[in-house]
């Protein structure tokens, strides 16, 4: 390493991460720059090795959780921001260094809002989650695909993946329809390429349920109405040990479930839910609590009389959310309190 590039002493380091080579700027205590250097990638924590433990700030991007985790290791306090909150920190023109000064900036202010550092049994797990929807996504095309190649030939299938793998076969054996004999072996093809991608689903999703049944904290969130074992693993995955969330609104605000606000002059304006945060977790809340919200059994649940109101005040698409922001809130209760339960609590004997 280049005596250059020796650390000098800095109460803060922003990192901008890039694929090969990355932008370090320190600044002192009192936010004036006092180091600005570039590293290719195995030197980058040789450098970090060689500092006095301080902050080190980078946004959170591909690459960022284990640069996070391996530089934790060496002494160091590291946070990661979100790329919209370092943004306004950027000053006039943009390059790699002013990057690295910006998050630098944004690491020291007090209100600012940090991502947690991911366990890497958390990004296996989110691994796994996001495989299995990226195939269930791949399913669908396919399926749409061969819908539309049927209609082609005036064929047409029911719609629901079920209905249409009972579908497929018979059509394919019907001598009377109008499928070409290149048509019918295209088709067979693709219904045994669905075939091959439905046992890969079945098989991640066991792999995603047994880790739910070996997780203490995955067994306890599925005692949730609406939440079973991927909902309570995506949770994992997601947030962790939720130490990172001050109170059980803030979960439900960081997965988009709350109003979106534009308030001004004292006069208070809510409008729909603001959708930020991690788009699949909500997505499974919100499915969770569309099922509980038809199926739970109302008499027995202490959740039921507050449906009830819901209901009758609201559209029903709003009482999901709504029931899908409870569902978030009692999952940070669970989180946070070590043994924490969701209990029925059966009114007629409360």
């Amino acid at each position: 390493m280049a005596h250059r590039n020796l650390p000098r002493p800095a109460a803060v380091y922003g990192i901008d991460i890039g694929k090969n080579i990355f932008h370090v700027v320190g600044l002192s205590c009192d936010g004036t720059p006092v180091q600005k250097v570039r590293f290719r990638r195995d030197t980058l924590l040789q450098f970090f090795a060689r500092a006095d433990p301080s902050i080190v700030g980078m946004e959170a991007c591909a690459g960022s959780q284990w640069l996070a985790r391996k530089i934790q290791a060496l002494g160091h306090k590291v946070r990661l921001i979100p790329a919209q909150f370092v943004k306004p920190y950027v000053k006039s023109n943009k390059n790699d260094i002013i990057d690295a000064e910006a998050i630098a900036e944004a690491t020291t202010r007090p209100t600012m809002r940090f991502v947690a550092v991911k366990e890497t049994d958390q990004v296996d797990l989110q691994a796994l989650h996001r495989i299995r929807d990226q195939m269930i996504g791949s399913r669908t095309r396919l399926i749409n695909q061969m819908r539309a190649f049927c209609l082609e030939y005036g064929v047409p299938l029911r719609q629901g993946a079920g209905l249409f793998k009972l579908d497929l076969p018979h059509a394919l054996n019907d001598e009377e329809n109008d499928l070409s004999p290149a048509m019918r072996r295209l088709l067979g093809d693709l219904f045994a390429d669905l075939s091959r991608l439905e046992e890969r689903i079945r098989q991640v999703t066991m792999e995603i349920e047994a880790i739910a049944d070996r997780e203490e904290v995955a067994r306890r969130l599925m005692t949730i109405p609406g939440i079973g074992a991927l909902g309570a693993t995506a949770v994992l995955a997601a947030v962790g040990n939720g130490l990172q969330f001050r109170k059980a609104r803030d979960l439900a605000a960081w997965l988009g479930l709350v109003p979106r606000q534009y308030s001004t002059g004292g006069k208070q304006t809510l409008l729909g839910i603001s959708k930020r945060g991690n788009r699949y977790v909500r997505k499974l809340l919100v499915h969770g609590a569309r099922s509980c919200f038809r199926h739970l059994d109302r008499t027995r649940d202490r959740l039921g009389s507050w449906l009830d109101g819901l209901e009758a005040r609201m559209h029903p698409n709003k009482a999901v959310v709504a029931l899908a922001a409870k569902m978030a809130r009692i999952v940070w209760v669970v989180l946070n309190k070590s043994g924490a339960l969701y209990e029925r609590r059966d009114p007629a004997f409360a």
